[in-house]
């Protein structure tokens, strides 16, 4: 199952640049989709994990030149980093022959140092796409929503054939992530201290952070946390949502919200091997708002800023969307067929004055709140904002 906007964008992206990087946590079908893009045309394919392939690279820009006139997907760039500086010169040397885009595609985990790399040597020549768990709006006819919502987005995950083969998944998923890719990357963490620390973040999905008690409860200093922390976001595991920032003469909250950006990888980091565990725990709220969030980030226009509303005084909106334009859009986000909005919610919407303002829930029928709030399914909403792309 290969969602086709997927392959319409980096499609797209490769018509218009001569390298594209698809970024993405493991397993969230990088190789799979690359694979299918070099079905349709001349291509070749070198994973650098296999010493093989990192063999034919000794010399990188002999082995290139005789592959001009393909496709080149290289998975798992970040193990070969020096790679792109031989990149920089094919590229522009094949500019000058008219060779203009879509020569090289780059799989790879998004690290900081793969980011930095990449960007100091191929900028203006590269585009990076940023590929996650499946959505609902690619999910569509596979499966229900509330599947989707407790089994998470991974495609080996979401179509596994029962929940208990689902779990086991994602059970192996952690911890081949925690023993094996990020000791790879270098930082030296136990892998059970972070564990712990995941599975704190998975507890108060959707919290405030709150670094001290984090650290307390680890035993470790705020600056440990803040590495930790760090990593699982530049992994793509962890999303930092920002506060909004505006000059509306509040006191404004200053600390981002955290939330694990699966939703299958939080229930199983909490043991929740089902919808109805998932339900009866104090959790299920926190990880629909996540999935929500998750779900309609993935499906916004690129030059969108997200960020969440919350003032001293106990006004607050979890999401607020900056689309391109300048337009304002406000989302509350609740769990359950009819939701209620709380007091917090009408003062920040009088302090922001939003363009528009949703209540996305669970049900599928979109209805008028009150004036100028409207009720709407996470898939109507998540379609809304497609649209908007530029």
């Amino acid at each position: 199952m290969i969602p086709r906007q997927r392959t319409a964008t980096v499609l797209a992206r490769l018509d218009q640049f001569p390298a594209v990087a698809l970024l993405g946590p493991r397993q969230a079908g990088k190789t799979t989709l690359a694979e299918h893009i070099g079905d349709d045309r001349p291509s070749v394919y070198l994973d650098l994990e296999d010493p093989a392939d990192r063999e034919k690279l000794t010399d990188a820009a002999l082995y290139f030149s005789g592959h001009e006139d393909k496709l080149v997907i290289l998975d798992k760039v970040q193990r070969m980093p020096n790679l792109f500086q031989t990149l920089r010169g094919l590229i522009d040397k094949g500019r000058r022959r008219n060779m203009r885009t879509g020569r090289f595609l780059l799989l790879g985990s998004a690290s900081i140092d793969l980011l930095k790399q990449s960007g100091e040597s191929l900028a203006g020549r590269i585009a990076y796409v940023e590929l996650g768990p499946f959505n609902v709006l690619e999910a569509n006819g596979e499966r229900r929503d509330e599947t989707l919502w407790t089994r998470g987005g991974f495609p080996d995950s979401f179509l596994a054939t029962s929940d208990e083969a689902s779990t086991i998944w994602r059970e192996n998923f952690i911890r081949t992530y925690l023993e094996r890719d990020i000791p790879q990357l270098g930082p030296r963490i136990p892998a059970e201290t972070l564990r712990r620390f995941w599975t704190m973040l998975a507890h108060v999905q959707g919290g405030v952070l709150n670094a001290a008690q984090l650290a307390r409860s680890l035993g470790v200093d705020g600056k440990t946390v803040g590495r930790y922390l760090d990593l699982l976001v530049d992994l793509l595991l962890v999303r930092r949502l920002p506060p909004f920032h505006s000059n509306v003469g509040k006191r404004l909250v200053k600390s981002p919200k955290v939330y694990v950006r699966d939703s299958g990888i939080v229930h199983t980091l909490l043991g929740l091997d089902n919808r109805e565990a998932v339900l009866g725990h104090p959790v299920a709220g926190g990880s629909w708002e996540g999935f929500v969030l998750e779900n309609l980030l993935s499906a916004a226009p690129a030059r969108m800023n997200a960020s969440f509303y919350r003032t001293s005084a106990g006004a607050e909106i979890d999401l607020v969307l900056e689309l391109p334009g300048g337009k304002l859009w406000a989302v509350e986000i609740k769990r359950g067929l009819a939701p209620r909005l709380e007091k917090g919610f009408h003062h920040a919407r009088e302090d922001l004055q939003p363009d528009q303002c949703f209540v996305v829930y669970s049900g599928e029928e979109r209805y008028p709140k009150a004036e100028g709030i409207e009720v709407i399914g996470l898939r109507e909403l998540a379609t809304m904002l497609s649209s908007t792309s530029v």
